[in-house]
């Protein structure tokens, strides 16, 4: 796989609450992704350095866009964020490799900021304990 950059080269998707995969990246102006591990300390006093153990994997994203109320656009996946409790899977593809995690999105959050744009902001969480891998 070549070097690449984050232009042009990314497909993403969210599952609305039906589970139907909508394609929103027009709407998406920015997003953030995380796939940290947990490590736990067992360093014996007999080391001069740590030793750690892998622990559980997990991951959350962070999506931002700019408001759009059109039929299956961002809006239309998101407004049912604060009154259903449903997995997401969300479908990162950049540069021909994917991550389709699960995600339980927490917030939805509009801003109107006073130059007039309104954006919205949604952060989620591993929802189903499936270590997120890269295809």
């Amino acid at each position: 796989m070549a070097k690449a950059s984050g232009l042009g080269q990314t497909t993403l998707s969210v599952d609305d609450s039906a589970g139907t995969a909508r394609a929103i990246k027009n709407d998406i102006t920015n997003w953030q992704l995380s796939t940290p591990r947990g490590v736990q300390d067992v360093t014996g006093v007999d080391k001069s350095a740590n030793e750690r153990l892998l622990l559980l994997a997990d991951c959350s994203v962070t999506l931002n866009g700019v408001f759009n109320a059109a039929s299956n656009q961002s809006h239309d996946v998101f407004k049912t964020v604060p009154s259903t409790s449903v997995a997401r899977t969300v479908t990162i593809t950049v540069n021909g490799v994917t991550l389709a995690p699960e995600i339980l999105f927490t917030d939805y959050q509009l801003t109107r900021s006073d130059s007039g744009e309104l954006t919205w902001s949604a952060p989620g969480s591993l929802a189903d304990g499936t270590v997120p891998t890269w295809a």
